[in-house]
C-alpha cells in the first residue's frame, strides 16, 4: 500500500474540534486520524460498499453515495473543512464537485496526482501512459478520468472562483520548492471561496 504523506499536511490544516466532511473517504483512514488527534466530528462519504464497510469499522460516520450526484443532503456552510482525498482525478466532472465543496464548506483541502511530473512527462514522451506510485494502474483499468498538473488545479480554482490559501507539491512525502510542478508528484491544496 502506498503511504499517505498528504494526510499528515492535511492533519496540519485542521483545528481542533473541527467540522470535518471527506469525500471519497475510502476505509475511512484519515477521518478516524483526524477524530482521534483532532477532535472532529463530521462524515465520511464513499461509493465503494466495501469501503463503506471498513469505514464504518475505523468508526466514521459514512455515507454511502455517488459524489457526482452532488453534496445536496448537506446544508450551505455545514462543514468547516471539506477534503477530497485523491479522489479528484476519478471524479467526471471536477469543476461541479469543487463548487459543491465550496458550498458546503468554509475551506476546501483537495490532494491529487501531479500529472507535470516530470516521470509521467517522459512516459508520455517515451510513447507510453505513465505508471507511477502515484498513478498505479494500467491506462485500460484505471479509474483515472481526469488527469491534471498542478498548473490546471491553479486555473481550475480561479474557474470555480476559489481562493488558494496554501498550496504544497510533495515528493515521498517531503514538500518540493524548486519548480514544484515538474519535479512533484502529489498537489496539495487549501482553499475558499473567493470574496
Amino acid at each position: 500500500m502506498t503511504p499517505r504523506f498528504d494526510f499528515d499536511l492535511i492533519a496540519s490544516w485542521i483545528p481542533q474540534g473541527a467540522r470535518v466532511l471527506d469525500l471519497g473517504c475510502g476505509d475511512g483512514e484519515l477521518l478516524a486520524g483526524l477524530m482521534a488527534t483532532r477532535g472532529v466530528k463530521g462524515y465520511g462519504v464513499e461509493i465503494d460498499p466495501e469501503r463503506v464497510l471498513a469505514a464504518v469499522g475505523h468508526g466514521v460516520n459514512v455515507i454511502q453515495r455517488d459524489l457526482e450526484t452532488g453534496l445536496s443532503m448537506f446544508e450551505d456552510d455545514a462543514f468547516d473543512f471539506v477534503i477530497l482525498s485523491q479522489t479528484l482525478q476519478a471524479m467526471r466532472r471536477s469543476d461541479e464537485i469543487l463548487k459543491q465543496m465550496l458550498r458546503v464548506g468554509r475551506e476546501g483541502i483537495v490532494t491529487f496526482p501531479n500529472f507535470g511530473y516530470w516521470k509521467h512527462r517522459l512516459s508520455i514522451l517515451m510513447g507510453r501512459m505513465p505508471v507511477s506510485e502515484s498513478l498505479p494502474y494500467q491506462w485500460y483499468d484505471t479509474p483515472n478520468i481526469h488527469l491534471c498538473t498542478v498548473k490546471d488545479f491553479e486555473a481550475l480554482c480561479g474557474t470555480v472562483g476559489a481562493e488558494i490559501l496554501d498550496e504544497r507539491v510533495l515528493h515521498e512525502g517531503e514538500i518540493v520548492g524548486t519548480l514544484p510542478n515538474l519535479l512533484g508528484s502529489l498537489g496539495v491544496f487549501r482553499f475558499r471561496r473567493r470574496g
